[in-house]
């Protein structure tokens, strides 16, 4: 029994290697399951066996990997409460660098970005991600708050838009990276990155527009 537990775990995590080579060689919708099988070496029975459909394929692929958002979440608790930006500052150095040094996560991250084609076969996957998306940013808003209580961004920040700021810059630093990542150095250049962003909240943090009637502008009478 043991043995044939080993088996099973060695063949699930065949195709999910498989998958991983071949989703990020033709995309997720053009794949199909016979490929995946023929590629990791098994039938097209044992795919099955361990998954309902491609789209619990692609979902197994995607959490077995370590995802740089879930890293810094994980990261995050005391450390905000003392300095909220200092704190956040070090969980996004640290989830670049996680992306630069984990090759898995690298092609997860290629995938989900490059070769990932919103279909019908994958909307379940795509409500995980967008649920994930939002989790992220709500993590973000939290600690943008506090740092917002401690004074740290002046008067009347707009904690969430801060927040939706930070959390594209960050998406937008994966998305491009994984798909040029010769250019430059990720994990070195990651402080210098993550400080530039910092450094703009800093100085022109975004602020709550202020309720109210709006102003009407003054007409000018101009002399014929």
């Amino acid at each position: 029994m043991r043995k044939t537990r080993t088996e099973a775990l060695e063949t699930r995590e065949r195709l999910l290697d498989a998958a991983e080579r071949v989703f990020r060689a033709r995309g997720v919708s053009r794949t199909s399951l016979a490929e995946l099988a023929r590629d990791a070496g098994v039938t097209r029975g044992a795919v099955y066996w361990h998954f309902k459909d491609k789209a619990g394929v692609f979902r197994a692929m995607c959490d077995r990997a370590t995802s740089p958002f879930a890293a810094m979440i994980e990261q995050a608790g005391a450390a905000a409460a003392a300095d909220p930006l200092a704190a956040l500052r070090d969980l996004c150095i640290a989830g670049l660098q996680r992306l630069a040094t984990d090759a898995r996560t690298q092609t997860v991250f290629t995938i989900i970005f490059h070769k990932c084609e919103r279909v019908d076969e994958l909307a379940g996957v795509a409500s995980g991600h967008e649920r994930d998306h939002n989790e992220c940013t709500a993590r973000f808003e939290g600690i943008v708050r506090q740092a917002a209580d401690a004074g740290q961004l002046g008067a009347q920040p707009d904690v969430q838009m801060a927040a939706r700021a930070l959390n594209a810059f960050m998406t937008g630093i994966m998305h491009e990276w994984v798909l040029h990542p010769r250019t430059y150095d990720l994990a070195a250049a990651a402080p210098m990155l993550v400080d530039v962003f910092l450094a703009g909240l800093r100085a022109h943090p975004p602020r709550c527009e202020r309720r109210g009637t709006p102003r009407v502008p003054r007409k000018t009478h101009l002399t014929p």
